[in-house]
């Protein structure tokens, strides 16, 4: 499996699941989903790499050559609706230029922020989604546009892992001015390799961008006030989720029907069920249940972390189940449909080893005392 935390995916953390005993038996027995997966997974490993050089590049260009960083940071703040993206002035703007003009320092913040589960599941994922799609309609794309299509979504969901440090101050906090810099190059490039699509691609991308801002202002909007936390304002903040990796899905088909509706929807739910995960994964990092999240909001209104947890597990599967219904839609012939199959799979294995790593180390009375006192008067 494809994971930053590779442990996640080990033979004994499988064998802690029921998803991942299923994962074993798939492996064990050769079948075709595994076999699939497999197939990608080794594609992800080969070319990662190169990848990366070539993201380093593009962005290592439009840095040195950008005569006017602080219109460029200032455009790309007000594009986002957040001043958390500015930068404190002109001067400070030259020295963090001057700092990631170097390639060494520029490549270590690159390989900062792609070193992200969302980044790495989803790399072999587009990859099989796009091969997939272009089967179906019997359409023979340039290598080269299929890069350009597949780096373009990866490349934007990475613009999302700086974004997040930057409002989250959790992670990273010694490099988030460098990061301030960086963001307005990388969607850039984005764009600029997603525009190769066409059109209509182009503005599938722009308009599910536009909703992950919103989802990302509502998550913002909930940290400075976790009191307000109600299940409408998770759901809007789940569009973050749901809509950056529902448009690269949409996108893997080029926006072509039917396709296009199928992958938007077993991707956008799918990530939001891995955000289940994460936000159960992120407890155990931060020593304290994430704020805003599925965890937060059902342990205050249950009055009981521990069924707090176990409710988010519930809705983690209630999302992949929706996921499953995409599979429901695709045509027999459809040759990827087992390496759907099996990556829904490694999606509910990596929620239930988090679920089981809280309970294994019963962590819930500790988090009960580390819940946001603001929070408190919703019991």
């Amino acid at each position: 499996m494809s994971s930053k935390d590779d442990f996640v995916f080990s033979k004994s953390a499988l064998m802690s699941t029921k998803a991942g005993k299923d994962i074993l038996k798939q492996v064990l027995l050769r079948e075709r989903g595994y076999k699939q997966y497999n197939k990608y997974k080794m594609k992800y490993e080969m070319e990662f790499e190169d990848f990366t050089k070539r993201f380093l590049l593009s962005l290592h260009r439009r840095i040195i050559s950008d005569n006017s960083p602080n219109s460029t940071v200032s455009q790309f703040a007000e594009e986002v609706g957040s001043q958390d993206m500015e930068l404190e002035s002109a001067t400070k703007i030259e020295d963090i230029k001057t700092r990631l003009s170097r390639p060494e320092i520029l490549a270590d913040r690159v390989q900062r922020i792609l070193n992200s589960n969302f980044v790495k599941m989803t790399f072999p994922v587009f990859n099989a989604l796009f091969d997939g799609s272009m089967a179906y309609y019997k359409e023979d794309l340039s290598n080269e546009l299929r890069t350009s299509i597949i780096d373009g979504h990866i490349i934007a969901i990475d613009l999302s892992e700086p974004m997040d440090r930057i409002m989250d101050k959790d992670e990273d906090v010694e490099y988030l001015d460098d990061y301030r810099l960086m963001n307005p190059y990388i969607l850039d490039i984005a764009r600029e390799k997603i525009s190769q699509g066409g059109d209509s691609v182009l503005k599938a991308f722009e308009e599910g961008f536009k909703d992950a801002r919103i989802g990302q202002l509502i998550d913002q909007k909930l940290k400075m006030k976790p009191e307000s936390i109600t299940d409408e304002h998770m759901i809007g903040c789940y569009k973050k989720y749901r809509s950056i990796m529902g448009t690269a899905g949409r996108n893997m088909a080029l926006n072509q029907t039917p396709l296009n509706e199928i992958y938007h929807l077993g991707m956008s739910k799918a990530s939001e069920s891995v955000g289940c995960g994460n936000e159960m994964q992120d407890s155990i990092n931060e020593g304290a249940i994430k704020i805003p999240s599925w965890p937060l909001y059902y342990s205050l209104i249950a009055n009981d972390v521990r069924k707090g947890f176990e409710l988010t597990l519930k809705k983690s599967e209630i999302y992949l189940d929706e996921a499953k219904l995409a599979l429901e839609f695709l045509p027999e012939e459809f040759e990827l449909k087992p390496f759907l199959t099996f990556l829904f799979l490694t999606v509910n294995h990596y929620n239930q080893y988090w679920y089981h790593d809280i309970t294994k180390r019963d962590l819930f009375k500790y988090f009960e005392r580390t819940i946001h006192p603001l929070t408190r008067k919703l019991h």
